[in-house]
């Protein structure tokens, strides 16, 4: 006869972190795009910066530009298919939750942010009011 012994753990489930909230993904069309622009610059292992700046007509603008400088002390690096993604801290307050996506229309082709915590937009896109 086998003797069952019985542990204790607990049937409550562990408090769910929610890193999703504080993080960023990328999309696979934009993480494509982002291949095709860091070979077309020659610098495949460059990482892109993600960010936000005050100012544009609504109140902050998207920051997205090449960084070929290995990460900041306060940065977050997100690695989505091989390609680096940098976001300071402060910018993530803001970007918490956001998709970056390609997007090809006949009046736009690049990047885009899907942010959860935009309010509003200008008519170009490019800047943002946050709720």
């Amino acid at each position: 006869m086998t003797q069952m012994t019985q542990t204790s753990e607990s049937t409550t489930p562990p408090p769910v972190r929610s890193e999703a909230k504080r993080a960023i993904t990328v999309s696979d069309e934009a993480v494509e795009f982002a291949k095709e622009k860091l070979t077309k610059r020659g610098t495949p292992d460059a990482a892109i910066r993600l960010g936000i700046r005050g100012g544009g007509c609504s109140g902050f603008s998207y920051v997205i530009e090449f960084s070929d400088d290995p990460p900041r002390e306060r940065d977050r690096v997100f690695e989505f298919g091989g390609v680096k993604f940098y976001v300071d801290k402060k910018s993530l307050i803001y970007l918490a939750g956001s998709m970056l996506d390609y997007e090809r229309t006949l009046m736009f082709q690049g990047f885009k942010f899907r942010n959860p915590q935009e309010a509003s937009s200008c008519g170009c896109g490019h800047s943002f009011t946050v709720r």
